[in-house]
């Protein structure tokens, strides 16, 4: 098979290649291997504020995107390693078979899994446009478990407080099985060439990184598509602030704010139905929170308490 050489590490412009190789490439199916630097991506259809740990990755560096397919959160660094094919009716068998073939035991679930002895080393996805499709997917050969739990436990979530025991035994590495190699670039190599088998290997030109690149930068940077598309999730919090006890439950959808409602032994002159019709339709994001308790007086509604706290209390730690 026909391969692509894709070097690039950050995360929003391999997808973007994803979806620009869905889009643009036309002829017999082809198949690339690349790597994101630390990263979480969500699927398509999942809430960023709601499935990842938001404060912990902006906190150790972390990049958020969000792909073109379906399916759950998966956290990348670069001891993972990712492959992607495209055409008609392309499947992630020949990467399973190629593990095969180094001697690891891979076996395709029916579950859109990779799995060895039981554990889970592959995740993988896949999308249909017109005539084609991809399939993409992930190999953990010696990711950091320790910051793959981190960067996914939402704090205050059962994966918080009884998830973590189980997702490190349902996933596992791959590096222990392949002792004969000396890293994930010596691996890399060797897939690529089972894979490849001898078929011819592809520099995309400057026309095709180009267009890449402008999907990267329009769509999936952007604030519209990692946190916009986010479907509807409620955040409930609750914190002692000077007016006394506040709880409130926010509820979103595509990344504005739906709903805010405060309740609690505190104190004030006036309603605080008041500051929950002024955040109504502002994105959920500190700064913009902040800005829009600018317009009323907080202390009005809440006793001795600033702007600044109600605006932390009603967006979720980690969210700018």
């Amino acid at each position: 098979m026909k391969s692509l050489v894709n070097n690039s590490v950050d995360p929003h412009f391999n997808l973007a290649f994803d979806e620009w190789c869905l889009e643009h490439w036309e002829g017999e199916p082809v198949f690339y291997l690349w790597r994101n630097r630390p990263s979480v991506i969500i699927g398509l259809n999942q809430n960023a504020y709601s499935e990842v740990n938001l404060g912990w990755l902006r906190d150790n560096g972390v990049d958020l995107a969000r792909r073109v397919t379906g399916g759950g959160a998966v956290y990348h660094d670069l001891q993972n390693l990712n492959y992607t094919f495209v055409g008609k009716g392309v499947t992630p068998q020949p990467f399973a078979d190629a593990l095969r073939k180094l001697g690891v035991p891979a076996e395709v679930s029916g579950r859109n899994d990779i799995f060895v002895g039981g554990r889970k080393v592959s995740g993988y996805a896949r999308r249909v446009w017109h005539d084609r499709e991809i399939v993409h997917g992930t190999l953990m050969y010696d990711v950091d478990i320790d910051s793959l739990v981190n960067a996914l436990a939402v704090p205050g979530s059962k994966l918080m407080s009884k998830g973590i025991a189980s997702v490190r035994s349902r996933v596992t590495n791959l590096k222990p099985m392949l002792p004969s190699f000396g890293s994930l670039d010596e691996v890399q190599s060797a897939l690529a060439e089972i894979l490849g088998g001898g078929d011819e290997v592809i520099m995309p030109d400057e026309a095709f990184l180009e267009g890449v690149r402008r999907l990267a930068d329009g769509k999936f940077r952007t604030w519209d598509w990692v946190y916009g598309h986010s479907r509807e999730a409620d955040f409930s919090r609750s914190a002692v602030l000077p007016c006394g006890t506040v709880s409130v439950q926010t509820c979103t959808d595509h990344g504005l704010i739906t709903g805010v409602v405060f309740t609690g032994d505190f104190i004030g002159d006036l309603p605080p139905e008041g500051v929950s019709e002024v955040l109504k339709g502002v994105r959920l994001g500190y700064g913009p929170v902040l800005e829009a308790l600018g317009t009323v007086d907080v202390g009005s509604f809440f006793h001795r308490t600033g702007p600044e706290e109600i605006a932390r209390l009603v967006v979720p730690e980690g969210i700018l």
